[in-house]
């Protein structure tokens, strides 16, 4: 058996007598038939605190002992909808997802409000109910309590009470409980219940400094303006506070911060003993962090617990986590040592010890055991094209990989830390989901996704690892071979690139990652190719750190030794070499095609930064400094200042309402190419913001693959 499943797989790979083809629609999200090629995962979990499983399949939920492959239909949506009915509750329309609390006891959020019911009495609670003008809803289950907001303005609801407001009516310019500082430095949220419900931290982000931006909504029948506020490097910020709101008192106090106001206020926690909350502010220089203690009931400064410096950047991305049961110690994530690692404090700031550590970064924590004597993190440790995860001891220090099977992988462990639903993937494996104990011991497969693409053409992916220039670093890189590959003949290549920081276009994961239009345009007879620059992430502080105040250098220089390695290739026909990128990826698209002009024949830019003083203060000030402090940085990054060394066929693409690299960016760039008589094709996307999504996302694709078949 095993044996017949490698040899179907290596004739897929190979594709070499299958004809069925792929569309465009089929590899984009908007396509009918899209998801008919998407490898689908196992909707497994632990049932609560009970060591069974839970498999939701469709409308129907089912349950699994955990080593018996015999399974029990535990519910469907029937009974689900026959349960709220009886209750006098809304119908549900589809199955919603489940958060098992108990063996019997889940919750679940519909739209008419947050609901628990207990499985083996049918019971039914309606804990908080919805407001359907709200966003941003946070939950606090403990409290039946939710806060959320209504414009800029917050609000809190307890069970089925009114709603309650708790800040806001201050301008236009003032919001409350929304996300801060354009969601850098790990912050994905404004509020902040602490651990026993009473009370609930927020920011306040006064924007009243801060430039309008225009955007024009021209579906109006005479256009409208639209501005929203963005800070542009080198100019005014917002200013954030931390506020307080104490639910028995209804009183709001704001954190003392003091000066200077242009700062960042991130990775927002409290105690686990509701007195104090923790904020790790950082400079606006952002080479500066402090990790300060204040009073959650009087608001004043109580102390810093400990800072971190560096000469190009710090980036705290996650709160401190507290250790159940271990007088608030606390753990804390840093790159201080040159990779993210783990780090034990004391709730007085004193240093423990370091938990992890080595060439490889902690990628995430998943939590604790019963016991809280170990923790559970996702890591690079085997390999940085690999997600693995350990159980380590708290006291020793002691590593107990729990996945075995290379590839990425994504985990759940059970409430008492015993076992670990592993889904993952890699070159060969479209998913696969195993049931390990976190001795890392195997004790069943749960799932085999068999390969989406049966019976379509798909060339073969091959993984490379090159050098950058100085020999410092490898480079990992993806190549996808035409569909019926002959070594013997030309090919043109398409360079897939993005190539900033938060990234990693490469792993070791199903077809190394490649994506669907990769597929697509191998089938048309391309070379796909993708590699990870210096600047990308998951590889130390100082593979990530190489691009500041030089951004658009080291990358490009990174990019060209991918085609020295493709010039070497004698079925690459080096005289058709094309380059595609989004965001960052459309200023690498462009970087590499003015810096390099005798190389690259046709680009296509989407969404590019042209000139980052016109990007955001947070994301840009952190790898450029500001214009006035790296003037030259910015001069050499400015792609305005290149446009007569573009020679090959450009397309520049951008939304047309983008908030993120707004459209001032290619607009420029399109006003240089007319002044100095360079031509290059424009296409802008009336009303839609930085990625075309949708079914519109058909046509950008038709447009950028008509553009590389017309002219590459």
């Amino acid at each position: 058996m095993k044996k017949s499943v490698f040899l179907f797989l290596l004739i897929v790979f190979s594709a070499t007598t299958i004809n069925a083809q792929l569309s465009i629609e089929d590899v984009i999200h908007g396509g009918k038939t899209f998801y008919n090629y998407y490898p689908r995962a196992l909707n497994v979990a632990f049932k609560g605190d009970a060591n069974q499983l839970v498999i939701q399949r469709n409308d129907s939920v089912f349950v699994q002992a955990l080593k018996s492959n015999a399974e029990f239909l535990a519910f469907d949506l029937k009974w689900l909808n026959d349960v709220l009915e009886n209750g006098n509750h809304n119908k549900l329309s589809r199955m919603p997802r489940l958060k098992w609390e108990t063996a019997t006891r889940f919750s679940f959020a519909g739209t008419e409000g947050f609901f628990t019911i207990d499985e083996s009495t049918a019971q039914v609670e309606k804990f908080v109910n919805r407001d359907t003008n709200g966003a941003n809803f946070d939950l606090n289950n403990d409290k039946k309590t939710v806060a959320y907001t209504i414009g800029n303005d917050l609000y809190i609801k307890q069970g089925n009470g009114e709603s309650v407001f708790v800040a806001g009516n201050e301008g236009d310019d003032i919001v409350f409980g929304h996300t801060v500082h354009r969601n850098e430095f790990g912050i994905d949220k404004g509020t902040f219940w602490s651990p026993d419900g009473s009370y609930l931290a927020f920011y306040r982000e006064d924007n009243s400094m801060v430039s309008d931006y225009p955007l024009v909504n021209v579906a109006e029948r005479v256009a409208r303006v639209e501005n929203i506020k963005y800070p542009m490097a080198g100019m005014d910020s917002h200013q954030v506070k931390v506020g307080v709101y104490n639910l028995s008192s209804k009183e709001t106090i704001y954190l003392k911060t003091g000066d200077p106001k242009d700062r960042y206020f991130t990775n927002v926690c409290w105690t686990p003993d509701n007195k104090y909350i923790l904020i790790a502010e950082l400079n606006r220089g952002q080479d500066h962090m402090e990790l300060k203690k204040y009073d959650a009931v009087s608001g004043e400064y109580i102390s810093t617990l400990f800072e971190e410096k560096d000469e190009r950047w710090t980036e705290p991305q996650h709160p401190a986590l507290f250790i159940p049961g271990k007088k608030s110690d606390f753990i804390w994530q840093s790159q201080r040592d040159g990779f993210n690692h783990l780090y034990i404090y004391t709730s007085n700031g004193h240093l423990e010890k370091q938990l992890t550590s080595g060439n490889w970064e902690v990628t995430k924590v998943l939590g604790f055991d019963k016991t809280n004597k170990n923790i559970f993190i996702e890591s690079t440790k085997e390999e940085a094209l690999e997600r693995h995860v350990y159980k380590v001891s708290l006291s020793s220090g002691k590593m107990t990989r729990v996945t075995n099977e290379p590839g990425v992988h994504r985990t759940k462990i059970s409430k008492d830390g015993r076992y670990a639903l592993t889904t993952f993937s890699s070159l060969h494996v479209p998913s696969k989901t195993n049931l390990n104990d976190t001795r890392g011991r195997k004790i069943r497969t749960l799932q085999v996704v068999e390969n989406p693409y049966e019976g379509i053409e798909i060339g073969k992916v091959e993984m490379v690892k090159l050098k950058t220039k100085d020999g410092q670093f490898d480079l990992n890189a993806r190549v996808v071979l035409p569909v019926d590959f002959d070594a013997s003949k030309k090919y043109p290549v398409i360079v897939y690139v993005y190539g900033g920081p938060h990234s990693q276009m490469v792993q070791n994961r199903w077809l190394g990652g490649a994506r669907g239009w990769q597929l697509y345009m191998a089938q048309k007879g391309y070379i796909a190719f993708t590699l990870d620059n210096r600047g990308t992430s998951y590889r130390g502080k100082d593979f990530t750190q190489a691009i500041h105040r030089q951004i658009g250098q080291p990358e490009v220089e990174d990019q060209m030794q991918g085609i020295e390695y493709l010039k070497s290739l004698p079925y690459v026909d080096t005289d058709r070499i094309g380059v595609h990128g989004w965001s960052y990826g459309g200023f690498m698209t462009i970087s590499m095609m003015t810096q390099h002009p005798d190389v690259f024949k046709v680009g296509a830019a989407g969404g590019p930064v042209i000139d980052w003083k016109y990007y955001e203060i947070m994301y840009g000030e952190r790898y450029m400094d500001t214009p006035e402090e790296n003037p030259e940085g910015y001069k050499q990054a400015n792609l305005n200042m290149r446009v007569n060394d573009l020679e090959g066929r450009l397309l520049v693409i951008h939304g047309a309402i983008d908030p993120v690299v707004v459209w001032q960016h290619s607009l420029t760039f399109a006003r240089e190419c007319v002044k100095n008589r360079v031509q290059i094709d424009y296409f802008a996307y009336p009303r839609h913001e930085h990625n075309v999504r949708g079914k519109d996302r058909i046509h950008l694709m038709e447009k950028v693959t008509q553009y590389f078949d017309d002219f590459l």
